[in-house]
Protein backbone atom coordinates (compact mmCIF):
# COMPACT_ATOMS: atom_id res chain seq x y z
CA UNK A 1 0.00 0.00 0.00
CA UNK A 2 1.36 3.57 -0.83
CA UNK A 3 2.37 6.16 2.08
CA UNK A 4 -0.74 7.85 0.60
CA UNK A 5 -3.25 5.13 0.84
CA UNK A 6 -1.83 4.38 4.30
CA UNK A 7 -2.11 7.97 5.14
CA UNK A 8 -5.74 7.90 4.22
CA UNK A 9 -6.45 4.92 6.09
CA UNK A 10 -4.51 7.27 9.23
CA UNK A 11 -7.13 10.04 8.97
CA UNK A 12 -10.10 7.82 8.88
CA UNK A 13 -9.52 5.98 11.59
CA UNK A 14 -8.36 9.06 13.75
CA UNK A 15 -11.40 10.71 12.42
CA UNK A 16 -13.52 7.34 13.89
CA UNK A 17 -11.80 7.45 17.30
CA UNK A 18 -12.06 11.67 17.58
CA UNK A 19 -15.72 11.24 16.90
CA UNK A 20 -16.41 8.93 20.03
CA UNK A 21 -18.15 10.52 22.90
CA UNK A 22 -16.32 11.45 26.09
CA UNK A 23 -17.97 9.12 27.97
CA UNK A 24 -17.97 6.42 25.69
CA UNK A 25 -14.40 6.73 25.27
CA UNK A 26 -13.69 6.71 29.19
CA UNK A 27 -16.11 3.98 29.74
CA UNK A 28 -14.59 1.37 26.83
CA UNK A 29 -11.43 2.50 28.62
CA UNK A 30 -11.97 1.46 31.57
CA UNK A 31 -13.24 -1.96 30.41
CA UNK A 32 -10.18 -2.46 27.99
CA UNK A 33 -7.54 -1.63 30.71
CA UNK A 34 -9.37 -4.32 32.56
CA UNK A 35 -8.97 -6.69 30.13
CA UNK A 36 -5.38 -6.14 29.22
CA UNK A 37 -4.69 -6.65 32.79
CA UNK A 38 -6.43 -9.79 33.04
CA UNK A 39 -4.14 -11.46 30.61
CA UNK A 40 -1.91 -14.18 31.89
CA UNK A 41 1.42 -12.72 30.21
CA UNK A 42 0.59 -8.96 32.34
CA UNK A 43 0.05 -10.67 35.67
CA UNK A 44 3.49 -13.07 35.26
CA UNK A 45 5.60 -10.09 33.78
CA UNK A 46 7.85 -7.95 35.86
CA UNK A 47 9.37 -5.45 33.54
CA UNK A 48 6.40 -3.89 31.71
CA UNK A 49 7.00 -0.97 28.38
CA UNK A 50 4.00 1.26 28.06
CA UNK A 51 2.95 4.61 27.00
CA UNK A 52 1.14 7.89 28.25
CA UNK A 53 -1.80 8.55 26.42
CA UNK A 54 -2.85 11.66 24.40
CA UNK A 55 -5.70 13.14 22.65
CA UNK A 56 -8.45 11.02 21.77
CA UNK A 57 -6.46 7.75 22.44
CA UNK A 58 -7.66 4.97 24.34
CA UNK A 59 -6.87 6.41 28.49
CA UNK A 60 -3.53 4.78 30.16
CA UNK A 61 -3.42 6.26 33.19
CA UNK A 62 -5.20 3.29 34.53
CA UNK A 63 -3.29 0.66 33.43
CA UNK A 64 -0.01 3.11 34.34
CA UNK A 65 -1.11 3.41 37.97
CA UNK A 66 -1.85 -0.20 38.31
CA UNK A 67 1.69 -1.38 37.32
CA UNK A 68 3.38 0.51 39.60
CA UNK A 69 0.40 -0.88 42.15
CA UNK A 70 1.06 -4.39 41.50
CA UNK A 71 5.00 -3.74 42.01
CA UNK A 72 6.47 -3.68 38.27
CA UNK A 73 8.97 -2.01 36.71
CA UNK A 74 6.96 0.29 34.59
CA UNK A 75 9.35 1.68 31.03
CA UNK A 76 7.69 4.18 28.88
CA UNK A 77 9.58 5.90 26.07
CA UNK A 78 11.16 9.65 25.37
CA UNK A 79 11.96 10.68 21.61
CA UNK A 80 15.40 11.37 21.36
CA UNK A 81 17.36 11.56 18.82
CA UNK A 82 15.15 10.22 16.19
CA UNK A 83 14.43 7.05 18.25
CA UNK A 84 12.56 5.99 21.38
CA UNK A 85 14.35 5.74 24.89
CA UNK A 86 12.93 3.94 27.73
CA UNK A 87 13.15 5.39 31.38
CA UNK A 88 12.20 3.78 34.17
CA UNK A 89 9.43 5.51 36.29
CA UNK A 90 8.64 5.44 39.41
CA UNK A 91 5.96 8.22 40.15
CA UNK A 92 3.51 9.64 37.35
CA UNK A 93 2.88 13.07 38.85
CA UNK A 94 6.71 13.53 39.27
CA UNK A 95 8.52 11.80 36.55
CA UNK A 96 6.26 12.87 33.53
CA UNK A 97 6.22 16.10 31.55
CA UNK A 98 5.07 17.14 27.94
CA UNK A 99 7.52 16.35 25.77
CA UNK A 100 7.32 15.88 21.86
CA UNK A 101 4.27 16.60 20.19
CA UNK A 102 2.94 16.97 23.84
CA UNK A 103 2.98 13.88 24.96
CA UNK A 104 4.18 13.05 28.23
CA UNK A 105 7.41 11.81 28.58
CA UNK A 106 9.75 10.49 31.15
CA UNK A 107 11.86 13.54 32.61
CA UNK A 108 15.31 12.10 32.41
CA UNK A 109 16.88 14.02 35.12
CA UNK A 110 14.25 11.95 37.18
CA UNK A 111 14.13 8.31 35.69
CA UNK A 112 17.02 6.18 34.96
CA UNK A 113 17.54 4.69 31.24
CA UNK A 114 16.17 1.15 30.84
CA UNK A 115 17.41 -1.33 28.62
CA UNK A 116 14.38 -2.95 25.98
CA UNK A 117 15.85 -6.22 26.55
CA UNK A 118 14.11 -6.48 30.32
CA UNK A 119 10.96 -6.10 28.98
CA UNK A 120 8.74 -8.89 29.06
CA UNK A 121 5.08 -7.15 28.67
CA UNK A 122 4.70 -4.14 25.72
CA UNK A 123 1.60 -2.64 25.87
CA UNK A 124 1.56 -1.11 22.17
CA UNK A 125 0.09 2.30 20.85
CA UNK A 126 -1.34 2.56 17.70
CA UNK A 127 -4.10 4.26 15.27
CA UNK A 128 -5.36 1.13 12.87
CA UNK A 129 -5.49 -2.49 13.52
CA UNK A 130 -6.81 -5.53 11.76
CA UNK A 131 -7.91 -9.16 13.38
CA UNK A 132 -4.10 -10.34 12.68
CA UNK A 133 -2.26 -8.06 14.61
CA UNK A 134 -1.15 -5.71 11.84
CA UNK A 135 -0.98 -2.51 12.95
CA UNK A 136 -0.80 1.08 11.37
CA UNK A 137 1.24 3.50 13.70
CA UNK A 138 1.50 7.49 13.33
CA UNK A 139 3.67 7.60 10.56
CA UNK A 140 7.48 8.08 12.49
CA UNK A 141 8.17 4.64 12.41
CA UNK A 142 9.41 4.68 16.24
CA UNK A 143 7.92 1.93 17.87
CA UNK A 144 8.71 -0.50 15.04
CA UNK A 145 12.47 0.85 15.52
CA UNK A 146 11.73 -0.17 19.14
CA UNK A 147 10.38 -2.98 19.11
CA UNK A 148 13.03 -4.79 16.34
CA UNK A 149 15.38 -4.16 19.63
CA UNK A 150 13.45 -6.14 22.02
CA UNK A 151 15.34 -9.57 20.86
CA UNK A 152 13.77 -11.67 24.01
CA UNK A 153 10.31 -10.93 21.83
CA UNK A 154 8.10 -10.35 25.29
CA UNK A 155 4.27 -10.52 24.46
CA UNK A 156 3.22 -7.13 22.09
CA UNK A 157 -0.24 -5.81 23.04
CA UNK A 158 -2.16 -3.04 21.52
CA UNK A 159 -5.35 -1.73 23.53
CA UNK A 160 -7.94 0.15 20.94
CA UNK A 161 -11.12 1.11 20.29
CA UNK A 162 -13.58 -1.66 18.34
CA UNK A 163 -13.72 1.71 15.76
CA UNK A 164 -9.89 1.28 15.43
CA UNK A 165 -10.17 -2.27 13.75
CA UNK A 166 -10.15 -2.42 10.33
CA UNK A 167 -10.74 -5.48 7.99
CA UNK A 168 -6.68 -5.24 6.79
CA UNK A 169 -3.82 -3.05 7.90
CA UNK A 170 -1.06 -2.65 5.37
CA UNK A 171 2.52 -4.46 6.41
CA UNK A 172 5.31 -3.63 5.17
CA UNK A 173 8.47 -5.41 6.10
CA UNK A 174 9.22 -3.54 8.95
CA UNK A 175 6.57 -3.25 10.32
CA UNK A 176 6.20 -4.94 13.81
CA UNK A 177 2.79 -7.15 14.58
CA UNK A 178 1.20 -7.37 17.86
CA UNK A 179 0.29 -10.40 19.07
CA UNK A 180 -3.04 -8.95 20.63
CA UNK A 181 -5.40 -6.42 20.22
CA UNK A 182 -8.32 -5.76 22.74
CA UNK A 183 -10.70 -4.09 22.48
CA UNK A 184 -14.36 -3.26 24.13
CA UNK A 185 -16.03 -6.45 22.11
CA UNK A 186 -13.08 -8.79 22.46
CA UNK A 187 -9.48 -10.09 21.84
CA UNK A 188 -7.83 -10.17 18.48
CA UNK A 189 -6.75 -12.84 17.05
CA UNK A 190 -9.56 -15.00 18.38
CA UNK A 191 -7.46 -17.59 16.82
CA UNK A 192 -3.94 -18.45 17.14
CA UNK A 193 -2.96 -16.33 20.09
CA UNK A 194 0.10 -16.84 21.88
CA UNK A 195 -0.11 -18.87 24.69
CA UNK A 196 -0.76 -16.51 27.73
CA UNK A 197 -2.90 -13.98 25.81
Amino acid sequence: MSAEAKAALRELVLRRRGALAEEDRASSSGRIITAVLDLPAYRLSGVVLAYASFGTELRTDGFLRRVLGDGKTLLLPRVERGGLTLYEVRDLALDLSPGTWGIREPVPERCPVAAPGNVDFALIPGVAFDGNGGRLGYGGGFYDRLLAGLTEGPPLVSAAFEVQMVDGVPVGPHDAPVHAVVTEEGIYPENGRPAGL
